[in-house]
C-alpha cells in the first residue's frame, strides 16, 4: 500500500523533495537520497504527519528504527504515538548484551543487532526505514523482533523500489510506503 495512491498532496510534495543520485554508491544504482527531503521542512513534516496519522490508533508500543535513516523518522513517530523507540544497529555499535542476525543487502552482506530486553514478548512493533529495496534489511529487523516474540504489526518506509521486489521477501507482512521510486 502506498499513500501516493491516495492522491494526498503531501505525498506529491515528499516525492518532489527526494533527489535521485545515479551510480551511487556504485555504477548502476539509482540512489534515492532523502537528505534533500530533510532540507525541506514542509515535506519532512508531511512525512512524519502521514506516518503518525496511520499509526496513532494502532496500539503500537515499539517503533524500531533501522540504522541510520530509520533513526531520523522513527523517534518523532514514536514520540507522537506514545511508543518507545528501539534502534536496530549495525554490528558492534550497541553496548551491552545484544542479539544479532546476518543478512544480505542489494550489494553485499551486513549484521544487524538489537539490545536484549529492548522489546518484550507481545510488544506491538512498527519497523521504520527510509527505503525498501530488496527487503533484506526489513527481513533482518523482523527476524530479530520475532525472535524475542514481539509482534511486528507493519513495516513503514518513505520510499519503495518495486523493481527490486523487496515486498515479496516480507512473507506477507504488511508494508506501508509513502512514495514509489522517484
Amino acid at each position: 500500500m502506498s499513500a501516493y495512491l491516495d492522491g494526498d498532496e503531501r505525498v506529491r510534495r515528499i516525492a518532489a523533495a527526494i533527489r535521485v543520485v545515479p551510480d551511487f554508491p556504485k555504477p548502476g544504482i539509482m540512489f534515492q537520497d532523502i537528505t534533500t527531503l530533510l532540507l525541506d521542512q514542509r515535506a519532512f513534516q508531511d512525512s512524519i504527519d502521514i506516518f503518525v496519522e496511520r499509526y496513532k490508533d494502532k496500539n503500537i508500543t515499539v517503533v524500531a528504527g533501522i540504522e541510520a535513516r530509520g533513526f531520523i523518522f522513527g523517534p518523532p513517530i514514536a514520540l507522537a504515538i506514545g511508543a518507545k523507540f528501539v534502534p536496530m544497529r549495525k554490528s558492534n555499535r550497541l553496548p551491552g548484551e545484544v542479539i544479532s542476525v546476518k543478512y544480505a543487502l542489494e550489494y553485499g552482506t551486513d549484521i544487524m543487532e538489537m539490545h536484549v530486553g529492548a522489546t518484550q514478548p507481545g510488544d506491538r512493533t512498527l519497523i521504520v526505514d527510509d527505503v525498501i529495496a530488496t527487503g533484506g534489511t526489513l527481513c533482518a529487523a523482523m527476524s530479530l523482533l520475532e525472535r524475542v516474540h514481539a509482534d511486528v504489526v507493519e513495516c513503514a518506509c518513505v520510499i519503495g523500489l518495486p523493481e527490486l521486489k523487496g515486498r515479496e521477501r516480507l512473507g506477507g507482512k504488511s508494508l506501508y510506503i509513502l512514495v514509489e521510486s522517484v
